[in-house]
């Protein structure tokens, strides 16, 4: 077994927990997040399609993994957890209509003495069901449900170095990606051409690392599509003179670094010419306030002020805490740069800055993912900050073939 972490630093992640649950009296948290299933035990697998769990009990030093029997072997490989604490679940209780998972987590929560505790479940995240509260609240009818979707998610929100580390890595990736995804954009080339170079990079990694599949595919919203900003990509090829929109994350360890920049396939509109210097000025003032003490309502309130001396408001939130994830995010859920948002900024937190601009019928988007150090903050990505305008004397066709 080799865990990605010290296991010290697994220790005092677990240590970080029990103090938040201790703060709001969650004597047995039940973990299905699978970030936070990773951060707190390590377990790494493409197995959250099913349920499983992490259970952190206040008063034991060791997390109990309960999940699907073929995938106990996974957590014995990816864990530093106890063999005696990682149980199984037969494989009867997988898609059934007459058993499910949450039964036989009642069961185990009673054989070892947890069923009249103050249970804290995540109820807000997208591999918890609203069956799985029901059938554990029929099995555990004398415990008490709290709800504790984001518990562990703020303890994630400081990274330790070696995470910082992962970070620069994923960063690395990114950059070589995104080279290598604008490098493939042209008129006559396919969308999903471009998504192929782009996934082949971002698992190929370096020649000193390698790289993991990002908790989002690659976003490439084309021409007046730009205004549509989680589309994906299609077989149409690409138009002389549109602007094609690229969003990818690099990911290592599960580690993510997010990194957007927006091609003009030949002259940028006019439109285009006058948003890039406005989002590419507003971004520089976002950077250069973000330091330890303010707050992500403060770095919002700076964007605010930048863009609206042009002219432009923006109504959605201007970027959110980043790091480790599965499917279907690289958020974390915990920090917005947005209005209100009292989050102070500490050493070590970092952040996905995407201060995009989406109209009715184009956008543009220039991002940086960011970390606060001790007086200032930095960029993860070398890639250049501008407005990419690829100026092609040939057009290539879907087969790719080139023609003059």
């Amino acid at each position: 077994m080799l865990l990605p972490f010290d296991i010290l630093e697994y220790h005092q992640r677990l240590q970080g927990t029990k103090e938040r649950m201790a703060e709001k009296g969650i004597e047995v948290l039940l973990i299905t997040d699978p970030a936070n299933m990773n951060y707190l035990s390590g377990y790494d697998a493409w197995s959250f399609y099913v349920h499983q769990m992490l259970v952190i009990v206040i008063d034991e030093p060791q997390p109990i993994w309960i999940g699907r029997l073929q995938d106990a072997n996974g957590a014995r490989a990816t864990t530093w957890i106890y063999e005696e604490n990682v149980i199984a679940y037969p494989d009867y209780y997988v898609h059934s209509r007459t058993h499910h998972p949450m039964d036989f987590i009642s069961e185990i929560l009673t054989q070892i003495g947890q069923a009249n505790r103050r249970i804290g479940v995540e109820m807000d995240h997208y591999y918890f069901t609203g069956m799985a509260l029901e059938r554990l609240k029929k099995g555990l009818p004398n415990a008490q449900f709290e709800d504790s979707s984001l518990l562990v998610n703020h303890v994630r929100m400081i990274k330790s170095d070696q995470e910082i580390e992962y970070m620069k890595r994923a960063a690395t990736i990114a950059d070589l990606a995104m080279a290598r995804g604008v490098d493939s954009i042209g008129a006559g080339r396919r969308e999903c051409d471009t998504a192929a170079e782009i996934y082949h990079q971002l698992i190929k990694g370096t020649s000193d690392f390698g790289g993991e599949y990002p908790a989002i595919v690659p976003l490439l919203p084309t021409g007046d599509h730009t205004s549509i900003p989680h589309l994906t990509w299609s077989d149409r090829p690409f138009v002389d003179g549109s602007p094609v929109i690229v969003e990818l994350a690099g990911c290592y360890k599960r580690y993510h670094v997010p990194l957007a920049r927006t091609v003009s396939i030949g002259n940028p509109s006019k439109k285009l010419e006058h948003l890039a210097p406005v989002v590419l000025e507003g971004i520089q003032n976002v950077l250069q306030a973000a330091k330890p003490g303010v707050t992500c309502g403060d770095l919002e309130s700076v964007w605010a002020k930048s863009i609206k001396q042009h002219g432009f408001e923006k109504e959605s939130r201007l970027g959110y805490s980043v790091g480790l994830n599965y499917p279907p995010d690289w958020g974390e859920h915990t920090a917005s740069i947005r209005k209100g948002d009292e989050t102070v900024l500490q050493k070590n937190m970092t952040f996905h800055l995407i201060p995009a601009l989406w109209f009715d019928y184009d956008g543009i988007e220039i991002s940086e993912t960011f970390r606060v150090t001790e007086s200032g903050c930095e960029r993860f990505s070398n890639y250049p900050q501008e407005l990419i305008v690829k100026q092609e004397s040939s057009i290539f066709l879907n087969s790719g073939d080139q023609i003059s």
